[in-house]
């Protein structure tokens, strides 16, 4: 009809004034457009048949440390169910603060088969290194950081590639009995110390020390296994330095004796005996000229 004629010449010619309010189209770099997309969390196509990868899908690759940080007066656990995982190994550092925390082995309710107490003076320099062992699972480790929130700690706990003590190691253990302790003196060519501790089945209470001077503790371990025999206990000291002197007490009563492997883990063949020019040595001293 007329009228549907009149209104398709009236839309067309309002339809230019219409698209004259719309800001004109630029076009968009190229910089500016990946600027955009990262923005945005734009994901990058991938072409067929190629499997999608975490890097492909803009999230950062996994690292290998998997240490997990432990506030000040927080707790951590670690549980493995499968039976087949008969120890692990626990790893403790600090960014060079001191560290103070207590690792417990729980297997079953209110069952603590083994537990400990490490205190170390700088926990990047002296990292604490056990291996705990846990045999017919499920076991659980618990690590808590008895510090204040000023020192926190990193730890990982590990189930493969567990450190194993040496034959020597093995070899050159010696019984300390009950109440009684010994030293070991180490060369400043040792870089750091096997220690082994067992018993012949019954229940294991030792200190570990780790002096640099005299009463100078740089490391101090308190440990409780109900089974030596079952349960040894084996860790790697850090003796950077010299003068360090590894002192092990057994705690427990005389009726309870146990043998102690205390051994060179690494030295450092770059070690220089000579003296140093300018060091500590003072020509002359207080004696005038």
């Amino acid at each position: 009809s007329i009228w549907q004629i009149l209104e398709v010449m009236v839309l067309s010619a309002l339809a230019p004034l219409s698209l004259g309010f719309h800001a004109p189209m630029t076009a968009v770099a190229p910089a500016s457009r990946a600027a955009v997309r990262m923005q945005v969390g734009y994901v990058a196509p991938t072409a067929p048949g190629v499997a999608e990868t975490p890097l492909a899908r803009g999230n950062a690759p996994l690292g290998i440390d998997s240490s997990i940080l432990v506030q000040g007066g927080s707790l951590r656990t670690w549980s493995y169910r499968s039976p087949s995982v008969e120890q692990v190994q626990v790893v403790l550092s600090t960014e060079g603060r001191p560290l103070d925390a207590d690792i417990e082995l729980w297997q079953g309710p209110d069952n603590t088969p083994c537990k400990m107490r490490v205190y170390v003076e700088n926990g990047q320099l002296r990292p604490f290194s056990a291996v705990v062992e846990t045999p017919r699972g499920p076991n659980t480790i618990a690590i808590r950081n008895i510090g204040q929130i000023e020192f926190p700690l990193a730890a990982n706990v590990v189930a493969e590639n567990v450190d194993a003590p040496s034959a020597e190691c093995l070899d050159t253990r010696m019984t300390i009995q009950g109440g009684a302790l010994r030293t070991y003196p180490f060369d400043p060519t040792v870089d750091s110390v096997q220690v082994l501790l067992k018993t012949d089945g019954r229940p294991l209470n030792a200190r570990i020390e780790l002096l640099q001077g005299p009463n100078n503790n740089k490391q101090v371990i308190e440990l409780y296994t109900e089974d030596g025999l079952d349960r040894p206990f084996f860790c790697i000291l850090e003796t950077p330095g010299s003068g360090n002197v590894v002192r092990v007490v057994n705690t427990a009563p005389v009726e309870f004796p146990m043998t102690a492997g205390v051994v060179p883990n690494s030295i450092n063949q770059q070690m220089s005996y000579d003296a140093v020019l300018g060091g500590d040595v003072v020509l002359g001293g207080d004696a005038g000229w």
